[in-house]
């Protein structure tokens, strides 16, 4: 797999990571401090933020994985042999 790709797919794993911890904490300390209303936007705001950012790795994999199967077909080649 290309070096670029793998960067970015790591950042979008760290991203939904701190989306994620982010979430978390504003859900647990944010009731001493915050209004309902803000502290359930702002958690549902951290949390779908964090689940994009886990699904675009899936989705740049599977793109990737889908381009190289193409890519052997158009030549001839068994495409179960796609590695990663």
């Amino acid at each position: 797999m290309d070096e670029r790709l793998k960067k970015r797919i790591r950042w979008f794993n760290f991203a939904g990571m701190v989306n994620l911890v982010l979430g978390i904490y504003v859900l647990i300390q944010g009731p001493a401090f915050l209004p309902r209303d803000t502290l359930v936007v702002l958690v549902l705001f951290f949390l779908a933020f964090a689940a994009v950012d886990f699904y675009f790795p899936y989705a740049l994999k599977k793109k990737w994985l889908e381009e190289q199967a193409r890519k052997l077909s158009q030549q001839g080649l068994p495409v179960n042999e796609v590695k990663e």
